[in-house]
This record gives structure tokens, sequence and C-alpha cells, in this order.
């Protein structure tokens, strides 16, 4: 074997050992990104909620569940609690049965994130009137459902399956008076699943501010 040969193995051979280095070094929040997929099962995941109560998505089996993630000083989450657009959707879908949590990804110090009193005022303040505002502040399911923006929305059916993910609406901008004009998304996935309809459309891309993880 000639040293030129020796030397191309040897480069090789490094290059193997690192490529595998890389894989084991992957996060498990990495790696957990992809397992919340539309169609299949949505994983399950507990959180504390603004109150201390501890919900997990698993304890609303039975029932359809929206979750939406959530930064009221994002402007695109703006849009929605200033118009009275969220707080409405969110009592509407209740009233009909649906369970409704609000998930805020927001690490410690960053935009969005509030606790103790400061964060029991806002939530009266913004009229949030879902069944649980869940804190999320190192990411975990987040990332494990891959929320990239504020809002980001997901519905899950009453067998535990992820059927929807994606935008609240096709109007991705800031401005109030869109709200009116726009489709929902979310509305549209829950009636057509609530009434045993196929959903049309199952799958957007969200837009929003990112998730401040």
């Amino acid at each position: 074997m000639t040293r030129t040969h020796f030397s191309i193995l040897t480069l090789l051979a490094l290059s193997v050992v690192a490529l595998a280095a890389f894989a084991e070094q992957k996060t498990p929040e990495t790696a957990a990104v992809a397992t919340a997929t539309v169609g299949q099962t949505a994983p399950d995941f507990t959180l504390i909620d603004a109150n201390g109560k501890s919900h997990s998505l698993s304890s609303f089996k039975g029932k359809f569940v929206v979750l939406e993630w959530v930064n009221f000083d994002c402007p695109f989450v703006r849009k929605h609690y200033n118009s009275g657009n969220m707080p409405r959707l969110q009592k509407e879908m209740m009233e009909k049965g649906v369970v409704w949590l609000g998930i805020c990804s927001s690490a410690s110090g960053k935009q969005g994130y509030f606790e103790g009193k400061e964060l029991t005022e806002r939530l009266k303040s913004e009229g949030f009137s879902a069944n649980a505002y869940l804190i999320d502040n190192d990411g975990k399911v987040g990332r494990m459902y891959g929320a990239k923006t504020t809002p980001h929305m997901y519905i899950i059916s009453p067998e535990g399956t992820l059927i929807y993910a994606g935008a609240i609406d096709d109007k991705p901008t800031t401005k109030l008076d869109d709200v009116k004009g726009a489709s929902n998304y979310v509305v549209a996935a829950l009636q057509a699943a609530m009434g045993g309809k196929e959903i049309a459309t199952k799958s957007t891309v969200s837009y929003g501010c990112s998730v401040k993880y």
C-alpha cells in the first residue's frame, strides 16, 4: 500500500467516525421535531398552566383539541387578540365541546414570557378564554410539535390523531381589518371534522413571529 493510499483510507475512516459522532450529538429536541405529523398520533405531553395545574394531552382523549402557540407581544398575535378574533374563537369552540389550549414556548426572559401576577393580569387584559394557558419555557413541547411561529395552530381528533397543522388563516398580515375577510383554516377544519367530513386543507405554512425558544 502506497503512502497516498494509506492517507486516503485514513481520511475516510476519520470521516466515518466524525459523522457517527455528529449523529450521536443530535439533541433529543432535534430528533423529536419530526414526531408531530399530520395523519399520525399526536405526541403526548404534560405541562403546567398559569395556575400551576398540570395538564396532559392524553387526558383529553375523546375530544377535539386545539393547540395555539402564543406570544402576546408578537404583532401577528396582537392582530388576533386586538380584534377579538382569538378569544371569540376560543369561546365558540369551547361551547361546542372543543378543548382549546394556549401554549407559550418563549424561554424565560424572552419576548412573550410572563409568570406569576404579571401573567395572570396579562391573560385577563387579553381576554384569553381558552381552557388553559400552558407554560413550555424550555421549549420541549414546541420543538416536539415543530412550532415555528406565533400563532401556530394544531388540531387533534378525539382519537388522538393530528388532523391539522399550520396557520390560523390565509391572511399573513398584522392588519386587524384582514381578520374579517380571511378564510380561517382552523374553523374550516374543525367544522369538517366535527361534521364527519374530510378536511380540505390539513396542512398550511404558519405565519407570524418566530417562537422565542
